[in-house]
């Protein structure tokens, strides 16, 4: 059973890996593969501490553990652009384990997002996902959430991706 907590500076490097690896499992094929093979988990690991070290607060992180062992993480705040104390929050994001997708990470992680963001005060939780990620979009729906009819182009190793944005009502 997936138990999810707050996490902790001591959980960074597991953090860290469980992004890199989710990005390399996730994003194959969509996202230039020179841009997944460049990704470092010990540095992404570095960055991490750096902004759990200067902590204001305004990020809430949370992995799940299975047995001890670090299954998944999510990261979750006010919506970008929004002002402090604004009723619209923003899944950053949402990870599991490549070995532990389909085993109830990624719900208990979702629906710890949904119960700390709904204790912040945001009324609406909003989040980006790749378009072409269908896996990822279908587990949003499954979740509760849908496209909201906004997009954007990011880019990656000058490739442009389009994301989409999803939206769900906390109420």
């Amino acid at each position: 059973m997936n138990e999810v907590r707050t996490m902790t500076r001591d959980d960074i490097g597991a953090v860290a890996a469980i992004r890199v690896s989710g990005w390399r499992a996730a994003y194959a094929g969509i996202v230039p593969q020179p841009y997944l093979d460049a990704m470092d988990a010990e540095a992404d690991a570095e960055r991490r501490r750096g902004w759990f070290d200067e902590g204001n607060g305004r990020v809430d992180n949370l992995v799940s553990a299975e047995g001890g062992e670090l299954t998944g993480w999510a990261a979750l705040g006010p919506y970008r652009g929004e002002q402090d104390g604004g009723e619209v929050g923003e899944l950053y994001a949402i990870y599991v384990r490549p070995d532990h997708i389909g085993k109830g990470a990624g719900r208990a992680l979702m629906a710890a997002v949904r119960a700390r963001a709904a204790e912040r005060g945001f009324r609406r939780l909003r989040l980006w996902v790749l378009a072409d990620n269908e896996p990822a979009r279908r587990f949003y729906t499954r979740a509760g959430f849908g496209p909201d009819g906004t997009d954007q182009i990011e880019m990656y190793d000058d490739m442009p991706l389009k994301e989409l944005r999803y939206a769900a009502d906390l109420g």
